[in-house]
Order: C-alpha cells, then structure tokens, then sequence
C-alpha cells in the first residue's frame, strides 16, 4: 500500500514537472505537497495515520500537482466543463479549495481524536471547522503576500480570473468540504482510528 501510494505521488509530480505552463507557478503550486510527504516521512512511525487520512491526502496531492503543471485557471478539463454547466471561468480552483477543507478536516480530527483533545464530538467537530476555516484564510494571506512580492508574475498563482470574490468563494468552498467531509466520513474514519488503536496495543 505504501508504495503505490508512493508511486502514485512520484509518477503524478514527474509528469506535472515536464513543461509545466510556468515553472515558478509550478513550484508553488506543488511545494504545500512535497512538505506534505516530507513531514509523513518524519512522523510515519511516531504517528502513522489511517488508510482512509492517507488515500485523501494523496487524493489532495494530485489535485495540487495537477494544478501546478497548468496552472489553476487553465484545467483542460474543467475548461471543457464550462459550457456543460454555464461557468463563466475554469473552477478547478474551487475544487482545489473544497479539498482545502476535506483533507484538513480529516487530518485535524484525527489529531484531535487521538490526542484527546476535545471529549464532544459536537466540539470536536466545531474546533475541526475552526482550524480548517483558519487554514484556508492563511492560505489566502499566502497568496496576497506572493502577488505583493511577485507582482504581475503572481497571476497564475492566484487564479482569481477577474472575479472579485474569488477570495470569499475560495474560504466558502473550504467551510463546505470540511462539513462535507465531516457529515460523510466520520463513520469510516471511526472504524479506522478503533482499527489503529487495537494494532497498536499489540
């Protein structure tokens, strides 16, 4: 399991790195991704998560390298999705944020579940939307803070397309896939954590 998952990651981010539509966007796009397997290579054996966390966050990964390689406003697939649905503009970024919200939501309650942070599951789950909704603004404030160090060149890394609540639909996308994901997976996500607790009283 852990090497297709690796296989998996390594194949999508060599092709994303093969004349991607700009290398600095490219770099940036997939940077949150390589750290993301650098810090679950450090903490494999000291916190190894559950199956269901690590197929979403390579799920999470690959939409993140796939943006990188064309960048968010130009998925040919969503660009061939425009029509279909009436958009006005390519919204593989909004997908991009809606698993800015899954993924998280997943990851911090399993932390949350785990350490015993918060006894109620109805905290629990309000801390969880906290914490991705906090996680999303920072990202935006990532973003502002490239386009002010980069200029122009920051275009393609914002994505914003011309739509001026680009910022405030990015964090909405992210408050619904962490309620999404709370609503749809908390049961599976239960199973897997009892699973994990009895293998490692073994």
């Amino acid at each position: 399991m852990k090497a297709l998952w690796l296989i998996t990651f390594f194949l999508t981010l060599l092709w994303s790195a093969i004349d991607p539509r700009d290398y600095p966007t490219w770099a940036l796009e997939v940077a949150p991704a390589v750290i993301g397997l650098a810090i679950m290579a450090v903490t494999y054996r000291s916190f190894r998560l559950t199956p269901l966390l690590y197929g979403l966050i390579l799920a999470h990964c690959v939409v993140l390298i796939v943006g990188g390689h064309y960048t968010y406003a130009e998925v040919p697939l969503f660009d061939y999705l425009k029509p279909v649905f009436g958009w006005e503009r390519n919204n593989y970024d909004k997908l991009g944020h809606f698993m800015q919200g899954f993924v998280p939501a997943i990851l911090a309650r399993e932390i949350l579940v785990r350490k015993a942070v918060v006894a109620s599951s109805a905290w629990r789950n309000l801390f969880v939307v906290s914490i991705c909704l906090a996680f999303s603004a920072f990202y935006e404030m990532l973003e502002w803070w490239v386009a002010i160090a980069t200029g122009t060149a920051s275009e393609a890394f914002l994505g914003t397309q011309g739509y001026i609540w680009d910022t405030q639909s990015d964090m909405a996308m992210a408050l619904l896939g962490a309620i999404v994901a709370l609503l749809s997976l908390a049961g599976v996500h239960d199973r897997q954590l009892a699973q994990l607790k009895t293998a490692q009283l073994r």
